[in-house]
C-alpha cells in the first residue's frame, strides 16, 4: 500500500476538545446523507476528520459500519481538501442504506461547500 493512501492517526480528530472547537467555530454544511462541520486551521498540518454517530442511528455494528464507509470515502478524497481543514461528520439515518458512491458524492459536496 502506498503511503499516500494510508489513513494515519494524525488524520483523525480524537480529542473531545478538538471536536468542541469544530462544532463551536466551524461552518455547518449539509447534504442528504450527513451534516458536516468544517473549520479552517492556521497551522496547515494536514486535513483531519472526526465522526460522531449517535446511538439512535443503530447498534454498534451499524454505527461502526457507517463510520468505516465514511472514513474510506474521506481517505480516497483527502487530497481534494486543503491541508488546513478539520471536518466533523454526523451521518444521518439515510446514510445507512446509501451506496458507497453516494457517500463519496456527499463528501464531494462537503468539499465544494467548504470552499474548495
Amino acid at each position: 500500500m502506498e503511503k499516500t493512501s494510508a489513513f494515519p492517526r494524525s488524520a483523525r480528530i480524537l480529542r473531545s476538545a478538538d471536536f468542541r472547537v469544530v462544532y463551536d467555530k466551524g461552518t455547518r454544511v449539509t447534504c442528504p446523507l450527513f451534516a458536516a462541520f468544517c473549520l479552517e486551521r492556521p497551522d496547515r498540518s494536514g486535513v483531519r476528520i472526526g465522526l460522531t454517530v449517535p446511538r439512535a442511528i443503530g447498534n454498534a455494528v451499524v454505527r461502526n459500519r457507517i463510520k468505516r464507509r465514511i472514513r474510506e470515502a474521506f481517505r480516497l478524497h483527502r487530497a481534494e481538501f486543503g491541508p488546513q481543514w478539520d471536518i466533523v461528520v454526523n451521518p444521518r439515518r439515510s446514510a445507512l442504506t446509501a451506496a458507497f458512491d453516494e457517500i463519496e458524492r456527499g463528501l464531494g459536496k462537503v468539499i465544494q461547500k467548504c470552499g474548495h
